[in-house]
């Protein structure tokens, strides 16, 4: 998964790497240009050149594989309800009601007690929890893919969603699935599941993760 608290994470790495190359290539056919001399380069050379570009397509495979294993991982195989959209049965239905501002470029995250947190959605295992969801400034997407639930929020409107929390505890996708501009790869939060916990150790959990944004 990708690093949600931060802005470096595997398709930050590809970027500069290919920032990296481009320029370099730049570079070199203008000493190409200058050149008196056609420089040939060494058999070496050629070597390491093939085994670093081998090296960038299993690291961005395996990117990619993890992203893919996420989307298709199950919440919670022997139980079939674990999202979907709201349906008017009351906040009483739900263990868990959370407040979802998105925003460029991130989550936040307001619990029943007016305690915001952002980038990390802290609930228990097997919890029920509603999230509505509202936009302050452009279209965002909420997509939680181990929950396999997606929304559109336009910045008029409010949508309403559920998913019954993973009975693992751990640390799973938050992410926009809708472009919003030069910060969307880096719209990402994390739903943190943490049994055995309080709702005042829910929120620190909360607040450090904002702390480390």
């Amino acid at each position: 998964m990708e690093n949600a608290l931060g802005i470096w994470g595997p398709q930050a790495i590809l970027m500069a790497i290919t920032a990296s190359f481009t320029v370099l290539g730049m570079v070199m056919l203008v000493l190409a240009i200058l050149m008196k001399r056609r420089w040939k380069p060494s058999y070496a050379f050629e070597f390491v050149f093939i085994g670093v570009m081998i090296g960038l397509v299993i690291y961005a495979d395996w990117s990619s594989t993890n992203t893919y294993t996420a989307y298709q991982q199950d919440l919670n195989a022997e139980e079939r309800a674990v999202a979907g959209n709201y349906v008017g049965e009351g906040e009483d239905a739900f263990d868990r009601v959370i407040t979802v501002i998105t925003f460029q470029w991130g989550f936040a995250f307001i619990n029943e007690n007016d305690e915001i947190a952002r980038n990390a959605a802290v609930v228990a295992p097997g919890e029920k929890v509603l999230f509505k969801v509202v936009s302050n400034d452009v279209i965002h997407g909420f997509n939680i893919p181990v929950a396999q639930i997606t929304a559109e929020i336009d910045p008029d409107e409010k949508r309403e969603l559920w998913i019954r929390a993973p009975d693992e505890p751990g640390k799973y996708l938050i992410q926009c699935v809708n472009y919003c501009g030069v910060g969307h790869t880096q719209m990402k939060a994390w739903l943190v599941v943490q049994a055995d916990m309080s709702d005042a150790e829910m929120q620190n959990m909360g607040e450090n993760a904002n702390d480390n944004a």
